[in-house]
């Protein structure tokens, strides 16, 4: 009769106990139709809070060999962002690191090592959803890398623009809800990214 008991309530509640899953996203990363580089794009859960990471690292030439390496390390506690850690790596010397980090009532920010003025608002949206969330109805969402704010707008058609601070814009377009393809304004070059099958 107990283990009558157990099996019911584990069929009853069972989607009340089951976190949303995981997730692990690859991308195939493109210049001039040509594969550069990869990126993996990783979501987990712990209770109420949800991790995001991404590891990138492209390979090109332009007049010399460069290797790019992105590294990000998200952490939401119940929809709020609590840490960002950004590292960026161009031919194995650091490019970027920037930290962003929920202290009491405020953001503490530092880039390269210097200590930015804090952000007062709170963070729900990081560029780091853009590959596991659709930006349906965001207008802003934080730059992890660069400590600001951008900008998105729709493009129709399950696309979007993302705006930085310096004018520059990225296109990312989704299929249910997931990233299917980027078109990424990356400075040095532009390169497309797309979803594996």
């Amino acid at each position: 009769m107990l283990w009558c008991l157990i099996l019911f309530n584990f069929i009853t509640f069972q989607g009340d106990l089951t976190p949303s899953p995981d997730k692990t996203l690859w991308y195939d990363i493109f210049y001039k139709e040509k594969t550069i580089g990869s990126l993996k794009a990783t979501k987990t859960h712990k209770d109420a809070n949800t991790t995001y990471r991404t590891s990138s690292t492209i390979e090109f030439r332009l007049i010399k060999e460069f290797a790019v390496n992105y590294n990000y390390s998200v952490d939401f506690e119940a929809k709020l962002l609590k840490k960002a850690v950004v590292n960026i790596r161009i031919n194995d010397k650091s490019h970027a690191k920037t930290l962003t980090q929920w202290h009491e009532n405020e953001y503490h920010i530092e880039k390269n090592g210097k200590t930015e003025a804090p952000l007062e608002s709170t963070i729900n949206y990081a560029t780091i959803l853009l590959y596991f969330v659709e930006p349906s109805n965001v207008t802003d969402c934080y730059s992890e890398q660069d400590g600001s704010f951008n900008t998105i707008i729709p493009l129709g058609n399950h696309g979007y623009k993302k705006i930085n601070a310096n004018g520059k814009g990225n296109e990312y377009y989704y299929k249910q809800g997931v990233l299917e393809k980027a078109v990424i304004d990356g400075g040095l070059i532009s390169f497309e990214m797309q979803l594996r099958e």
